[in-house]
């Protein structure tokens, strides 16, 4: 079932469990103007999978028949924006419903087949304003899984790709010919595996084999968008169950390099333990609905790579502090020619590690200062991640917790002591 025209499957209001209650009434709101107006409107995408899945969405789109211009007729409190593709934004004070016109796809040149793929670049869409049907749009879009679409008018869901037999399936799969759809948008790779982790779904077999192969493609994409995409794959609450597909399907050397290759040193395991315990932090942090900052899981995989040049340098004779900055300086170039590193995460990781030797010094002049510092929570919790994993001593992390919590006088007796 990979060409247009393949059978329409609508499941109506009484075979599925999509409830409007579970629905944003923003986006309720978005959906019921558009019919009210006359024009077709469908929640689609990841939020109808969710719902699907019984899971709460992330966020809800909207597409419709009707162009960009039209819609922001519509809604006074929207925008158009994107270049490649012409999207509005509806804003409300606490959400922003995503609403897209009816695509066709792109004309584009078929992919074939070569003795030596290593060799292929992907072929970029740069534009893609070509309107069309609803079925048009839906074999457009990457997964099946994601190709579903709840009609407002009579709450019935529509597939034309065969998205929810793949969901009872628990099964990515990619519309069209995988080959040719990698190629086109290699962060689909990315993707397929974020999907695969977060639903415990598999890679049909197909795909699998092909995201395996093509990992290369990643090369040419933009290093910002590289970043919006690591950024998606670990801080959705998955990030250890992506790490460990990540390794699996060998795309940490791709996005990682300099850490991939230190995670080598099966002597040396303390810089697996660190990354994942780096991980799990993540994943607590997301579901207890706490902050997070890419800054300081990067500072954390990176921390081993930045450590090993600071030793290699300090044994060809450098002394450390020069030895030390060139070091964090390397680090971040390196990294920074794959995924984009901006200069407050820079700042952020620059100052997390030069905190850790503060933090083992205990200096008493500088203790009232350090923990003062922007930065004093984040490199404390780098701190603690290291002495969980013996790199160094856990009385350290003991000593700065009940620093914290001491009251004043407690304080001034225990930087006394030292």
């Amino acid at each position: 079932m990979n060409e247009l025209g393949s059978s329409k499957q609508i499941i109506n209001r009484a075979s599925h469990d999509i409830s409007r209650k579970n629905i944003s009434s923003n986006a309720l709101k978005v959906l019921y103007r558009l019919k009210d107006a006359e024009y077709e409107a469908y929640l689609v995408g990841g939020g109808v999978r969710d719902l699907l899945l019984e899971r709460t969405p992330k966020d809800f789109d909207v597409a419709t028949n009707a162009t960009p211009n039209q819609v922001r007729k519509l809604f006074r409190n929207s925008r158009i924006i994107g270049r490649r593709f012409r999207l509005v934004h509806v804003y409300f004070p606490d959400e922003i419903i995503e609403v897209s016109t009816f695509r066709a796809n792109a004309e584009e040149p078929h992919v074939a087949d070569t003795p030596n793929i290593e060799d292929e670049k992907p072929v970029v869409i740069k534009e893609d304003n070509t309107y069309g049907t609803i079925e048009e749009d839906a074999w457009r879009r990457d997964f099946t899984i994601n190709a579903l679409y709840y009609n407002i008018s009579d709450f019935s869901v529509v597939d034309f790709t065969g998205g929810i037999q793949d969901l009872e399936l628990k099964q990515i799969r990619m519309i069209g010919d995988p080959q040719q759809r990698f190629h086109e948008d290699p962060v689909r790779l990315l993707r397929a595996i974020r999907l695969s982790s977060k639903l415990g779904f598999s890679i049909e077999p197909e795909t699998a084999a092909l995201v395996k192969q093509l990992g290369h493609l990643l090369q040419h994409v933009p290093e910002a968008r590289l970043l919006d995409e690591v950024i998606k794959l670990f801080f959705e609450g998955y990030a250890e169950i992506t790490f460990k597909a990540l390794e699996k399907l060998n795309y940490l050397i791709v996005l990682f390099p300099s850490m991939h290759a230190q995670l080598q040193d099966v002597e040396n395991n303390k810089a697996r333990q660190l990354i994942q315990l780096a991980l799990k932090s993540t994943d607590d942090r997301y579901h207890a609905m706490q902050p997070l900052n890419p800054g300081f899981l990067l500072a954390c995989f990176l921390w081993p790579v930045m450590q090993n040049i600071l030793q290699l340098r300090q044994k060809r004779g450098d002394r450390f502090f020069i030895a030390f900055h060139a070091a964090m300086q390397e680090t971040i170039v390196a990294q920074a020619q794959v995924c984009l590193i901006t200069k407050r995460m820079s700042a952020m990781m620059r100052s997390m590690w030069t905190l850790q030797y503060h933090l083992e010094k205990k200096r008493p002049r500088r203790i009232y200062r350090l923990i003062q510092h922007r930065y004093f929570r984040a490199a404390f919790d780098l701190l603690c991640l290291r002495a969980d994993c013996g790199e160094v001593p856990k009385e350290l992390k003991n000593w700065w917790h009940s620093f914290q919590a001491a009251k004043p006088k407690q304080r001034r007796a225990m930087v006394e002591k030292l």
